[in-house]
């Protein structure tokens, strides 16, 4: 009786339509915890289709009965592993976090020590440091061995601005070279810059797009659309998060994504209309 009431509950609480999409995915285990819910789902659904199906008169008990109160026991199994699971990856998120701000500090203290280093390149001349003796005048003059040409120590390249990483990112991106333009966004987001920050993400999306990581997409793209809801680059983030969803074969959260799109930004660019409706078509949105 316990087993019959806890998958009532379970059945009403997953089987409302999903909105991971209007949520916007804050975190990055909720885009493995939706996939297994999504997972779930299904298997609920089938279950409760075989259910409906061995629903006959009293007298004649079906097999089909104890085979689904075994698997409403294994579903009920899973979902206390995903809590846990849940709980084992937001550790690991905050483990994550703490690493990419001790890496960031990493960083601008090795940039501000190369433009040091850098000033005290540019800076030493053939002036001498004030309180050096001068050399005594020699005494007989000898010749002496041609000295061997002085050769200047190699430039240290600045490191690229976050400007500069975006553009060298998006002309990789023109050619197809997915990593390359990957690492371009990486390192315009390690720089802080906050007027950047939604087109590194954005970048970033695209690059892992090309390479068909569709998790990590979607949650780049997430990230991009939370950090510009209303500037005009909105509109692409909410593009690329469908496309990741149907590259993840969330066609259901694919749409209501592209709904939002429909409703929030109605003035789309032509260019952008025609990627909105190819969108629509692909996951076969009503």
């Amino acid at each position: 009786m316990r087993l019959g009431i806890a998958a009532g509950m379970m059945l009403l609480a997953l089987a409302g339509p999903p909105s991971p999409a209007r949520a916007q995915m804050d975190s990055r285990e909720a885009i493995a915890l939706q996939n297994q819910l999504l997972q779930l789902r299904q298997e609920l659904e089938q279950l409760r289709a075989r259910g409906g199906a061995v629903s006959a008169p009293a007298t004649a008990p079906s097999r089909s009965g104890g085979a689904g109160n075994e698997m409403l026991g294994q579903l009920l199994d899973r979902v206390s592993n995903m809590e846990e699971e849940t709980r084992r990856l937001r550790g690991r998120v905050d483990e994550a976090e703490n690493r990419d701000r001790r890496l960031a500090a990493d960083v601008q203290k090795l940039t501000e020590d190369m433009e040091y280093r850098l000033q005290r390149i540019e800076g030493s001349g053939t002036t001498a440091r004030p309180g050096t003796p001068a050399a005594p005048p020699a005494a007989v003059a000898r010749p002496t061995a041609p000295s061997a040409p002085v050769v200047p120590p190699p430039a240290v390249a600045p490191p690229r601005t976050a400007e500069r990483a975006l553009s060298d990112g998006q002309a990789a991106l023109a050619r197809r070279d997915f990593p390359a333009a990957e690492a371009a966004a990486r390192e315009a987001l390690a720089t802080r810059s906050g007027a950047q920050q939604a087109n590194a993400q954005l970048l970033l999306g695209d690059a892992l797009t090309g390479k068909r990581d569709w998790g990590n997409a979607a949650i780049a793209y997430n990230e991009a659309y939370s950090r510009a809801r209303t500037s005009p680059r909105a509109p692409e983030a909410l593009l690329g998060l469908a496309g990741a969803f149907q590259g993840l074969g969330n066609r259901r959260e694919a749409c209501d994504t592209l709904n939002d799109l429909r409703s929030n930004h109605p003035n789309l660019s032509a260019a952008l209309q025609e990627r909105a409706t190819a969108a629509r078509a692909r996951a076969q949105c009503r």
